[in-house]
């Protein structure tokens, strides 16, 4: 890619007026960082059809299953760089309520690759008994341990955010925390990034800060600074497979240090080169990396131009973000797709060719 790309802003902006303009979203942030530095960001639309509060780079969207590799997948990085688990220790050896049972087999590995034998999504929240929302974490989990597979583990790949909700669990019993606080302190805090995190359930938010999701016909009220996916709303917002917050601006600040640490030592050394990549390769036979996504071989979400090496991630309230590592292209999108009902699917469309839109507005394609 030419190292000076010419300055197609413009193309970029009119691509996300044009899906503000058709229904795509009401309200959503852009931001595009090329070799490091930030390119491009830019906000849109409102943050919910009532109050018409406008996006601004401020606005905190409900990231879903950015939570994957942005915070469970981070954790676990930690846990295997400090030396306290392996990425080929069985869920077995880990957690004894797994032991002598067939998803005590799967391995940490297999867990972030979406290999470890577990439904895609089952909606537990409907049928948990508990009161509070600690009890209601202990019988999900409960749930999790006596829950027969849907394959052996390692013989396919079936995204899954039950094997994340296992993951969560894994890192409570071994980091001696919970999830949010583990990366807080270990990785947005030192970062200084502070639009990055679980609000959780039961506390006081702002919610002209934050862009609405769903109006939910469970909750009966529309969504705004609380989290969208119900199982992980029924344990108290904290969960391994959604509940982060954040901007665009913070997840393309956290992806920077990523990715720089892809390529190598960084100063801030809060990500171990090695380890990364060890984390972010994704070889052809096993195709997934490690807690992230890759492109797809067709109809990619990240269009036509990102290269092999390319990681990335979809959230289902209309968040994404991709990473093209060898050209140093960073994209984050965060919109509010679902507000104000999950029915509203033209980003499935929108997203490629907005992929497409940016990486030839930065040059080297056509």
């Amino acid at each position: 890619m030419d190292a000076r790309p010419t300055d197609n802003r413009q193309t970029i902006h009119h691509c996300m007026l044009h899906g503000l303009q058709t229904g795509v979203f009401p309200g959503a942030v852009l931001w595009v960082a090329l070799g490091g530095r930030e390119y491009f960001h830019r906000a849109y639309g409102v943050i919910d059809g009532f109050s018409r509060e406008p996006v601004s780079a401020a606005t905190l969207f409900d990231l879903a299953s950015l939570t994957k590799p942005l915070a469970t997948t981070l954790a676990m990085m930690h846990l295997v760089g400090q030396g306290r688990i392996a990425l080929d220790m069985p869920l077995g050896r880990l957690m004894p309520e797994f032991e002598d049972r067939p998803p005590g087999k799967a391995t940490v590995e297999q867990l972030l690759r979406h290999q470890g034998g577990w439904a895609a999504y089952l909606p537990l929240y409907k049928t948990l008994k508990a009161e509070t929302a600690d009890a209601r974490r202990r019988e999900l989990r409960g749930r999790l341990a006596a829950m027969e597979l849907v394959y052996p583990p390692g013989r396919q790949t079936l995204y899954s955010d039950l094997g994340f909700m296992v993951l969560d669990w894994v890192v409570e019993r071994w980091a001696g925390q919970a999830l949010d606080g583990l990366v807080a302190d270990h990785y947005y805090s030192p970062l200084k990034i502070a639009d990055l995190y679980f609000p959780g359930l039961g506390h006081p938010v702002s919610r002209q800060r934050f862009a609405a999701t769903e109006d939910c016909p469970w909750r009966r009220r529309v969504l705004q600074g609380e989290v969208h996916d119900e199982n992980a709303f029924a344990v108290g917002g904290v969960a391994g497979h959604a509940g982060l917050f954040g901007t665009a601006r913070a997840v393309g600040r956290l992806l920077k240090e990523i990715s720089a640490a892809w390529r190598g030592p960084t100063a801030r050394g809060i990500f171990h080169g090695p380890l990364v990549r060890r984390f972010l390769n994704h070889p052809a036979p096993l195709k997934r990396p490690l807690g992230f996504d890759c492109p797809a071989v067709r109809d990619s979400s990240a269009g036509r131009h990102f290269g092999s090496d390319s990681v990335g991630h979809l959230g289902f309230t209309g968040t994404s973000f991709w990473m093209d590592l060898e050209r140093d292209v960073t994209v984050v999108l965060l919109t509010n797709r679902v507000h104000p009902r999950r029915s509203n699917q033209r980003i499935r469309r929108f997203r490629p060719v907005l992929h497409d839109c940016i990486m030839e507005a930065l040059g080297g394609f056509g």
